[in-house]
């Protein structure tokens, strides 16, 4: 099943970015840039001029004569996406918000609403002319991309896009994304990443069923539910492929099949080529530099790249082992994938095909209480492998991951958890002793490690989960918290959002009124996710004429 995203566009690409780091040096460099930058003429001619380029003693490129031949033989990163005007678009829709009763946090609203429009895309006629000089995809719909630097469709970014887009009354421009997805498994078998040639390798957490169900319960589009089904039935399959699926005893002796990440991929990843090469060095051995990339790839399928939730010694990020962790979420993800495709099969009227999308769900819930569950924390817990080599893993006590990550509560989110009410009263409790609820949000977990899928980051798609979790237990004690934690989010964005005229991509949740740091690049703007929970919750819970927003 390996994947090969290194096309020869992508290797000359890589080295121009090698080239750049040692011209341009380290401080405010974004590998990415490099590999986005589509070609103005054939690779050979570009390359012919590339090698052509005087160098130095060390072999290092002059900054001056580097820009003139990016100048010359390249376009700008982002170049070949296209503003689109949404044609579904209208600056104030009909019923919208009906529950924001304050003026300031309304006219707030209408322009987060309106940032749709800054966001929205398709690619351009050159990529569809020639593909292969570019390493953006070709897309048969119109897109809505994430910001900055993320200049492309991402997969589970899209989810929270399309809630966000469902709360615009703006369905075509949410059903354009899932075909574009679906179009991506077609070619593919799964969907991908990112809508990049460099993002072959691995796929992201698993929520094109979940988008799909959101459109389909809100316009009741049974052409795209049919259309949808062969596409996530192959999705499924690669997500229980060889690579992914892991066989586990529990401390009854009884089998278990849970899931894990697993990227397709031994190299630097192309999009942060100079940073990975960086890492790598600390090992001697190509087989060690070989895993290394791949558990780095892995990370980036998890969408929590980086976090010391993959370290097996945290914070020491050399020591990321992700392919090792059987994750709480994926599976969390998984379970509502088996409970979408039996719901959509019975709307497409194949009843067999529903019928063993009950079972396996039924066989994952219990798997995941035998696995992941853990009495004493009222959690779900990461479980570490202690071998990835070995056919059957057996379950110890003291392999569950014990620290406290925001992943640990996940499972609330799906109906077999949420359901369950005297379950929901203890993870309620669980929760709000964590020390994970913050001032501004839930916190992705209690360990300050630099990394950005760590404390004190909050991010929109963790709150959007627990919080839509709590709320549908029904529990009164469980809608208060979500509440609290609705209020405390939006607040925080509504801040910054005043302070700095943007929404951003992460936040910090110890200090109301704080855009969130830490990781690979700097704090990014736009944005896809955040713009869609912040209308998700206004639309859920509103805001009061007479409650102030103020940290």
């Amino acid at each position: 099943m390996a994947v090969t995203p290194s096309t020869s566009l992508l290797s000359f690409l890589q080295r121009l970015q090698q080239t750049a780091f040692e011209a341009f040096g380290a401080s405010d460099f974004d590998p990415k840039t490099y590999v986005d930058m589509p070609l103005k003429f054939e690779l050979s001619v570009t390359e012919d001029a590339f090698q052509k380029l005087p160098r130095n003693a060390h072999g290092i490129v002059a900054v001056e004569d580097l820009k003139r031949f990016l100048e010359a033989y390249l376009g700008g990163a982002g170049d070949d996406l296209v503003y689109l005007q949404p044609h579904d678009f209208v600056r104030e829709p009909e019923g919208f918000l009906p529950k924001v009763k304050n003026p300031q946090v309304r006219a707030w609203a209408l322009q987060v609403h309106s940032l749709w429009k800054n966001l929205s895309r398709k690619v351009s006629a050159a990529v569809q002319a020639h593909p292969d000089l570019h390493t953006l995809l070709p897309l048969p719909g119109s897109v809505v991309i994430p910001g900055s630097r993320f200049r492309e469709v991402y997969y589970w970014d899209s989810y929270w896009v399309i809630r966000g887009l469902i709360a615009s009354k703006m369905y075509d421009t949410a059903t354009a994304i899932v075909t574009n997805l679906i179009s991506l498994v077609e070619q593919y078998g799964f969907v991908l990443n990112g809508a990049r040639a460099y993002y072959t390798n691995r796929s992201q957490p698993p929520l094109l069923s979940a988008m799909v169900y959101e459109i389909y319960c809100t316009t009741g589009d049974v052409e795209l539910v049919k259309r949808s089904l062969p596409a996530l039935l192959k999705e499924y399959e690669f997500w229980n492929s060889e690579i992914h699926k892991v066989t586990i005893l529990d401390a009854q002796g009884c089998p278990h099949t849970l899931n894990r990440y697993n990227a397709m991929w031994d190299k630097p990843r192309p999009e942060s080529s100079t940073k990975d090469k960086a890492f790598a060095s600390n090992f001697s051995s190509v087989s060690e530099k070989q895993q290394f990339y791949r558990e780095l790839a892995s990370t980036a399928e998890s969408g929590w790249d980086f976090s010391t939730r993959w370290m097996r010694n945290p914070p020491n990020f050399t020591t990321v082992a992700t392919t090792s962790v059987i994750p709480v979420d994926l599976n969390a993800f998984l379970l509502g994938m088996e409970l979408n495709i039996a719901f959509f099969a019975k709307v497409a009227g194949d009843n067999s095909t529903a019928e063993r999308f009950l079972e396996n769900s039924d066989l994952r819930k219990k798997a995941m209480n035998s696995v992941f569950w853990n009495a004493n924390m009222k959690q779900w817990l990461d479980f570490w492998l202690e071998n990835t080599c070995e056919e059957v893993h057996v379950w110890k006590n003291g392999h569950q991951n014990q620290n406290v990550f925001a992943s640990n509560f996940i499972p609330l989110w799906m109906n077999p958890f949420y359901s369950d009410t005297s379950l929901v009263g203890s993870v309620v409790e669980s929760l709000k002793t964590s020390g994970l609820v913050r001032a501004a949000g839930v916190a992705t977990s209690l360990t300050d490690s630099g990394q950005q899928w760590d404390f004190p980051n909050g991010w929109a798609p963790l709150q959007h989960m627990l919080v839509e979790g709590l709320l549908k237990s029904g529990l009164q004690e469980a809608r208060s918290l979500a509440e609290e934690i609705a209020i405390g989010w939006v607040t925080t964005n509504y801040i910054v959002y005043k302070k700095t005229g943007s929404m951003h991509e992460k936040f910090n949740v110890e200090h109301c009124g704080e855009f969130g740091g830490g990781g690979e690049y700097v704090p990014q703007t736009g944005f896809g996710w955040s713009n869609g929970v912040v209308l998700a919750f206004l639309e859920e819970f509103g805001w009061p004429e007479d409650r102030n927003i103020e940290c």
